[in-house]
C-alpha cells in the first residue's frame, strides 16, 4: 500500500516519528513517536494546511511517497468514536487509543478517518513495531503548496 507525507526537506528521510513524539498529536501523547501518513497528496496538503497560520505560505517542503505492507493493520472507524473525537484541541480519546495502539504494539499501522477531510483516511504508523523495517520509501519530491490556501 502507499501512503504520504509532507515534510520540511530536511526531515523528508525521518521516519521515526520524532516530530510527533516532541508535540504530541491528536493521536499520541507527548512523548509518543507515531509517523502520521496520509492516504493521499491531497489530504497531507489539507492536514499541513489546517495546522499553518493563515497569510503563511509553507515553505522547503518535499512529498514522501512511502509504500507500507498492508498486513499490519488496526481500523478504527469513524462509529467507534464519540461525536466530538474531532474536536480542536484534540480530545483525550482519540490520544488513548493511538497511546494504546503503540502499547500493545499488535499492528504496524492503525488506520483512521481524517478530522479534516471526512471519508478519507490516515495512516499511523508504529516506528517500534517488528516490521517496522520493511517501510520503504519509494520517492522524495519538491513540494510547492498552492498560495490561495492561505492567503485571503
Amino acid at each position: 500500500m502507499i501512503v504520504f507525507r509532507l515534510s520540511k526537506s530536511r526531515f523528508s528521510k525521518d521516519l521515526s516519528g520524532r516530530g510527533a513524539e516532541l508535540a504530541g498529536g491528536r493521536w499520541n501523547s507527548k512523548g509518543l513517536p507515531m509517523l502520521y501518513t496520509s492516504s493521499s497528496r491531497a489530504l497531507c496538503t489539507a492536514e499541513i494546511a489546517v495546522h499553518s497560520p493563515l497569510g503563511i505560505v509553507p515553505m522547503d517542503y518535499e512529498i514522501i511517497e512511502i509504500e507500507i505492507p498492508d498486513s499490519s493493520i488496526q481500523i478504527i472507524q469513524v462509529n467507534q468514536l464519540p461525536g466530538n473525537w474531532k474536536q480542536f484541541p484534540h480530545q483525550n480519546f482519540t490520544k488513548k487509543l493511538g497511546d494504546e495502539f503503540l502499547k500493545n504494539n499488535e499492528f504496524l499501522v492503525l488506520k483512521v478517518p481524517s478530522a479534516v477531510v471526512s471519508g478519507d483516511f490516515n495512516y499511523l504508523i508504529n516506528p517500534f513495531h517488528t516490521i517496522f523495517s520493511e517501510i520503504k520509501i519509494i520517492k522524495i519530491e519538491p513540494f510547492e503548496f498552492d498560495r490561495r490556501l492561505f492567503v485571503r
